[in-house]
């Protein structure tokens, strides 16, 4: 009985019931890693090593003798929890390694120690002599070569674990301290123990100091979440990033969090907590009940094939309305699975910020608009004008006609041939008001379909002589006041459909040949439009022999609101133009210019439907 009674009998037995209940609570723990799982099979292996030992001196206490059989149970703890150790370092390194037969290998020297033990009685390669007394033992040859690979493997698990807890934590992390001291004591102990540089040990001395490593790491799974470190020191990092951070493990666990992340989450009832899982959390106060099943989906996706995803989000506060925009991407290092990361920015400011844009926008280009009002309007007084007061002129004679044949009907001296005479002359009257009335019906259809269409985006077909005929129409004051020439090139059939905003895109050439003829300075000028059609596109060519582009504007026409004419430029046709035919048309806007020797733009947009014959 009284090596029952023996103090470090008594701690392994403590030191046993503490492995057991370590044991059942990482069984049942639910959504377990790979690293968890090993962490089991060292447990059990230090299990049956203590429980081997136990029965072998409660034996020895009653019956006097050693039993080889309780020697053998708990040689299987010994010479397989070294090569179980280094695959714990690998893995928890790792965070997570694909299970192969090669790995196997590995425990094939284990497999020879324990083989050489059990077939001792026919050599005495590995114990010659076996007592409790650590003193007493004597060992073959084949116990030290059994040392050295145990002792090789230790080694390689304990750096692999304490090098992942450094790069994790840093060296003075308390989880990093209490790792090397678990760690350490049992290797230092059993090295005491096996060389006899301690005698009066017992044998099963280091079981029973694996106690103090099991102490540390219930401390480090409960207070620091031993398995479940990160690969990088995000604790130190994390609370100074503005945006929301939230990582997770294969089973979608939250394993950390920021500050950021804590503050977004913090809407309703909804908290974040660490050690939960991420679909307990997301409800329907964050994204709605349907889209939280969804994006909880994408995540599981994306934690199999690696395909990351977004989106974006906006929620109703108590003060205002926050826009999200959430990332979900996995943390891959040479193929293997680290972890989840959902980074979470509040775009609120920058999507206030395009609002704002959008209606600035919207402002210079209503601007734009009322510019191409006023030359519309003053075209319309100019064009107008002539037509109105013919059209006035030729009502005074037709009145003047009709006087005269009111009084000619009781002259007898107005012969028949006098009546026919008026007559042909009222006619002929009569027939000059009708091209100007038509001429007014074309300018106020294309006027009223411009000035009503400018605030529009309607996308409808029209063909090439329906653009160029509201061109000639709208900029035919332009030309006649400045004493220019728009001297068509047709190599395009006029009935090819382009799709598109047509008004828009009538102000837009109308802009561009505005331009060509302010090039000229006031004189005469001739400014050569020509078109041709080729691949599915057609390309328009307005070009003049006017004074250029300086270089100092090349660089910004299409990217900045730039003005070469001063204070009377607002910048905003060649931005706008720009802007137009690439948003609306798909099309491109180019331009070539040299001072002093013209400038050349080159509009391209896609055909909608191409006619072969060219009819002019």
């Amino acid at each position: 009985m009284e090596i029952i009674l023996n103090p470090y009998f008594i701690i392994l037995n403590i030191s046993f019931v503490l492995t057991f209940f370590v044991f059942i609570f990482t069984i049942k723990k639910k959504d377990k890693t790979q690293l968890h799982h090993i962490f089991i099979l060292n447990i059990a292996a230090l299990l049956i090593w203590e429980l081997g030992q136990m029965l072998e001196v409660y034996w020895r206490a009653i019956t006097g003798v050693s039993l080889w059989g309780f020697v053998y149970l708990y040689f299987i703890g010994v010479c397989y929890l070294p090569p179980l150790l280094m695959f714990m370092g690998i893995i928890y390194n790792k965070r997570q390694i694909k299970l192969k037969p090669k790995y196997l290998l590995a425990f094939l020297p284990s497999t020879i120690s324990y083989l050489v033990l059990i077939t001792g009685a026919w050599h005495d390669w590995f114990i010659i002599f076996y007592s409790t007394d650590n003193a007493l033992i004597e060992v073959g040859n084949f116990f030290w070569i059994h040392n050295i690979i145990t002792y090789m493997y230790i080694v390689a698990g304990l750096v692999l674990i304490f090098y992942t807890s450094l790069k994790s934590s840093g060296f003075f992390s308390r989880q990093s301290i209490m790792i090397l001291i678990g760690m350490m004591f049992p290797f230092v102990i059993n090295i005491l123990s096996s060389y006899k540089i301690v005698t009066n040990l017992p044998v099963y001395m280091t079981s029973v100091s694996f106690l103090i490593t099991i102490l540390f790491f219930m401390f480090s799974i409960l207070r620091y979440d031993f398995l479940n470190v990160m690969p990088v020191a995000l604790s130190r990092v994390f609370d100074q990033i503005t945006d929301g951070v939230i990582i997770l493990n294969e089973n979608l666990k939250i394993l950390d969090f920021n500050r950021s992340a804590e503050d977004m989450f913090m809407i309703g009832d909804m908290t974040l907590q660490r050690n939960s899982i991420l679909e307990k959390i997301l409800n329907e106060n964050l994204l709605g009940r349907k889209e939280a099943k969804l994006f909880y989906r994408s995540i599981r996706n994306t934690t199999k094939n690696s395909k990351p995803f977004s989106l974006e989000k906006t929620i109703e506060t108590d003060n205002d309305l926050l826009h999200l925009s959430i990332e979900v991407s996995n943390v891959m290092v040479k193929n293997t699975y680290y972890s989840t990361i959902i980074l979470i920015k509040d775009i609120t400011e920058l999507k206030n910020q395009m609002e704002e844009l959008k209606r600035s926008q919207e402002i210079l280009m209503e601007k734009e608009r009322l510019a191409s009002l006023g030359n519309l309007i003053g075209g319309i007084a100019h064009n107008l004008k002539t037509p109105i007061m013919t059209i006035s002129g030729v009502s005074k004679t037709l009145e003047a006609l009709g006087e005269e044949y009111r009084d000619s009907i009781d002259d007898p001296e107005v012969t028949k041939e006098d009546h026919r005479e008026i007559a042909k002359d009222i006619i002929e009257w009569s027939h000059k008001v009708s091209p100007y009335c038509s001429y007014m019906s074309e300018m106020i259809s294309a006027v009223k379909g411009q000035a009503v269409q400018l605030s529009t985006d309607d996308s409808i077909i029209f063909t090439v002589y329906e653009l160029l005929s509201r061109i000639n129409i709208l900029m035919k004051f332009e030309l006649n006041k400045f004493h220019c020439e728009l001297k068509q090139d047709l190599n395009a059939s006029i009935y090819t459909e382009l799709q598109g905003d047509l008004s828009i895109l009538v102000q837009v050439f109308n802009n561009i040949i505005t331009n060509a003829i302010q090039a000229y300075q006031g004189e005469k000028g001739v400014i050569d439009f020509k078109i041709t059609q080729n691949d599915g596109r057609i390309r328009f060519v307005i070009s003049d022999k006017g004074m250029g582009i300086p270089d100092s504007i090349k660089e910004k026409l299409f990217k900045e609101m730039v003005t070469t004419k001063g204070k009377d430029g607002t910048g905003l046709g060649m931005y706008m133009a720009s802007s137009t035919v690439k948003g609306h048309f798909n099309g491109t806007l180019t331009f070539e210019s040299k001072i002093g020797q013209g400038t050349s733009f080159f509009i391209d947009i896609p055909i909608y439907k191409e006619v072969a014959d060219a009819t002019q």
